[in-house]
């Protein structure tokens, strides 16, 4: 189960559009008409519009310049279609399991593709591994609560409030937006590492993209985040909608603030009106891919 790399509707031109600074990237996006946060006003078709990488002058001059309305409009146009984009991956899969699973409790024969997918997706979500064939109904049922969405509008409430708005020297650097730590692989080191935690790293990336994957499958299977599983399992069955407002809820061991941070994101979802982008989703329109070039290309080669 690989990190996919950006795409859109099959048949669909994939377009590049090179920016050279912050400010140049907001004017292309003027230019495209594209309004990637419409869906605060209503407008729940979003654009295939995807970024490639945080943008290094992000955090200095360019964010200054920039009132706090228009940098939280921005950072919205940056990560709100690459989290739909990821959404939409997972639903795929989760669709596919799905099916499979309601056929081997129905006592159909599955085929050899649908078994090695089984198999995979089951190892690649830490619920079985090898090549067990996963004909235990609770093993299935931990694979649903698995391979399942996160609501978008709980996604960019953490990347906010991880990120600094995208502006912390671990986003700049290395597209970490979620403040996830690391051990033996690559990561940045922070200046002032905690005592008694180890050697630890905060996990970088190439892509935002890769960021919000990384989140997204941290949440769907370690162990700190079984309520908020649960939680999304049980409106699930209910029929109930999941929204990133409930969800935050479960989420006091994301960080050593406990239920002060869950306070801080539900006050991020509502203050930002975040609510509807959890209704939102990507349109059949092209692909649209933000490419930097000059000093930003500097950036993406130096790591």
């Amino acid at each position: 189960m690989t990190s996919p790399a950006l795409g859109g509707v099959a048949g669909q031109h994939v377009m590049r559009v090179e920016y050279s600074s912050g400010s140049q990237l907001e004017q292309s996006i003027k230019n495209l008409n594209c309004k990637p946060d419409g869906w605060q006003a209503g407008i729940l078709e979003v654009p295939r519009l995807y970024i490639t990488d945080i943008p290094s002058r992000w955090s200095d001059k360019s964010v200054k310049e920039l009132d706090v309305i228009t940098k939280k409009r921005i950072f919205f146009r940056f990560l709100g279609p690459l989290i739909l984009y990821c959404n939409e991956l997972i639903q795929t899969n989760r669709d596919r399991a799905l099916s499979i699973i309601e056929a081997l409790r129905a006592g159909a024969v599955i085929s050899h593709q649908d078994q090695i997918f089984l198999c995979e997706i089951a190892e690649a979500y830490k619920v079985a591994q090898g090549k067990a064939e996963l004909k235990d109904h609770s093993l299935q049922d931990k694979l649903l609560r698995r391979v399942d969405t996160v609501p978008p509008s709980l996604v960019l409430a953490q990347a906010a409030e991880e990120s600094g708005w995208g502006t912390s020297r671990f986003a700049v650097e290395g597209n970490a937006l979620f403040g996830m730590w690391t051990w033996g692989g690559e990561g940045i080191t922070p200046l002032k590492q905690r005592p008694g935690l180890g050697n630890y790293k905060i996990a970088s990336y190439e892509t935002p993209l890769q960021s919000i994957i990384a989140y997204m499958h941290n949440l769907n299977t370690h162990r700190a985040y079984k309520k908020l599983r649960t939680r999304r399992a049980k409106l699930r069955k209910a029929g109930a909608k999941v929204t990133g407002w409930d969800l935050a809820s479960t989420l006091t061991k994301y960080s050593e603030r406990g239920q002060s941070y869950v306070d801080s994101l539900r006050a991020l979802i509502k203050v930002n009106m975040l609510q509807p982008f959890d209704d939102a989703y990507l349109g059949n329109g092209p692909t649209i891919l933000l490419i930097p070039v000059g000093d930003e290309a500097n950036k993406m080669a130096s790591r």
